[in-house]
């Protein structure tokens, strides 16, 4: 072999090796941490398992500003990553921006429809998982009132605040739901200390089950209700751990299955619509060891009954983001 082609030899080696690094996928988290053990934590494990089942690799970065957004989809773009996912509604218009910059890589955007030719757009039905987790805030409830504690106050939140009613109404027609939104900007996902006023307001109306759809505000919630004596309902990731025997159970948004898809799928990922509910495997509500003793065989049944139900089509929850309205209060 020449030194010529010893050193092609080398330049095509260095080559792969630099084209496979370039190749790794990225994930930019939303406001609030990806440790906020619900939302971007339900994405960081996807990322991981994907990591740890292939041996492969990714980057990450956590936004700590909002002006963030659109300077860390470009440089994850220029760099070479692919596909970049991000984790929330609230990059949409930067990835407007940004995706025809950049036609070649692949783009994933959780919670929120992006109509470009290299983006993946990945939205839950949120309405069915909270309508299961409602009909057991109902069953549980001894006052016959049940509270819900809302992050920023949009329609997404809404949705989960209208199934979540439905499923309350399912069980008791005549049961009382208080709701509350925590804000309007996006610091409403990161103020536990509000959340936990917003709960105390709720218990001191007579509610004895709460439900959180709050992100890291989500903690302040599930803490005031357990230091109360009253159960709360966790959100996005299986939350009943945090207070075992006091989290009645979790509506569970795979996340995480999105984001090991996407990472799965490399830059081969399918531009599009994907919608995940009940029947695609990507909601859910949690059971585990940490609030068998909470449902009883009763509930279980009456939930499991529903859940079936809705995944035939012969219960149709009604989706607040189709008309931004909800049949029930």
């Amino acid at each position: 072999m020449t030194l010529m082609q010893k050193f092609l030899g080398a330049a095509a080696t260095l080559a792969l090796s630099a084209g496979a690094a370039l190749a790794d996928p990225a994930i930019i988290f939303d406001l609030g941490g990806k440790f906020d053990k619900s939302f971007n934590e339900a994405a960081f494990g996807g990322a991981t398992r994907w990591a740890e089942e292939t041996g492969g690799s990714f980057r990450e970065i956590e936004l700590t500003s909002e002006a963030q957004r659109e300077q860390a989809l470009r440089r994850f773009a220029e760099a070479g990553y692919n596909p970049v996912v991000m984790t929330g509604f609230a990059f949409a218009s930067s990835l407007e921006t940004v995706a025809p910059d950049f036609p070649d890589t692949k783009f994933a955007i959780i919670d929120m429809v992006v109509d470009q030719p290299n983006v993946q757009s990945v939205v839950y039905k949120e309405q069915e998982g909270s309508y299961l987790v409602g009909m057991m805030a109902a069953m549980a409830s001894k006052s016959g009132t049940v509270g819900f504690v809302g992050g920023m106050d949009i329609p997404l939140i809404r949705k989960f605040a209208c199934g979540y009613v439905q499923g309350v109404k399912a069980a008791n027609p005549d049961a009382t739901v208080i709701q509350n939104m925590t804000g309007t900007t996006p610091a409403a996902w990161n103020d536990p200390v509000k959340g936990g006023e917003l709960t105390k307001a709720q218990i001191a109306q007579g509610a004895d089950v709460v439900y959180a759809a709050a992100g890291s505000t989500g903690l302040g919630v599930l803490q005031t209700a357990a230091d109360e004596g009253i159960l709360s309902i966790g959100v996005d990731s299986n939350q009943n751990y945090l207070h075992p025997g006091k989290v009645l159970t979790s509506m569970l948004k795979r996340v995480d299955v999105a984001v090991y898809n996407a990472f799965a799928a490399g830059p081969d990922l399918k531009p599009g619509f994907n919608v995940l509910g009940l029947a695609e495997g990507g909601i859910d509500y949690a059971m585990d060891e940490n609030n068998k003793d909470l449902v009883t065989p009763e509930m279980l049944a009456a939930v499991e009954d529903a859940k079936a139900k809705i995944i035939a089509g012969e219960i149709v929850v009604h989706d607040y983001m189709s008309d931004n309205s909800c049949p029930v209060k």
